[in-house]
């Protein structure tokens, strides 16, 4: 008796999606498109003090289990994700804030949980790209 080969391969994960898309930098880019103004590191660094700002409002609101707190913060950074190209991060932002609207508070753990580690590899993303533009 011959074995049957296996017919299951193994699907490759899907690929997880930069933290900052390429074409809403670019339309922020073209604001700017000289760069004489250094628009684009004006932006990103003030997103980045927000982003640093916002995610210890929401750290200190989730240990006291402050809803309003924690929705108002991730309000406030899904506008500003969205703007500089932090998409996934700004998703996740509106999926907790969904929650905490709908009376859905048990549904927030893994929601902010992903919402953090997001928030470090935009973070380190706009950190490379502020390099670049110094």
């Amino acid at each position: 008796m011959t074995a049957s080969p296996d017919t299951t391969t193994a699907r490759p994960a899907a690929a997880e999606p930069p933290p900052l898309d390429e074409r809403t930098l670019g339309q922020l880019a073209q604001l700017d498109p000289t760069g004489a103004n250094r628009l684009m590191a004006r932006v990103l660094t003030a997103y980045r003090d927000s982003l640093a700002r916002l995610s210890g409002q929401l750290a200190q609101a989730r240990a006291a289990d402050d809803l309003p707190a924690t929705r108002l913060a991730v309000h406030t950074l899904k506008s500003s994700s969205a703007s500089i190209g932090a998409l996934q991060l700004a998703a996740l932002c509106a999926q907790a804030e969904l929650a905490v609207r709908e009376g859905q508070a048990h549904t927030l753990p893994p929601v902010l949980d992903r919402l953090a580690s997001e928030a470090v590899r935009v973070d380190a993303a706009v950190q490379h790209l502020l390099v670049q533009h110094s």
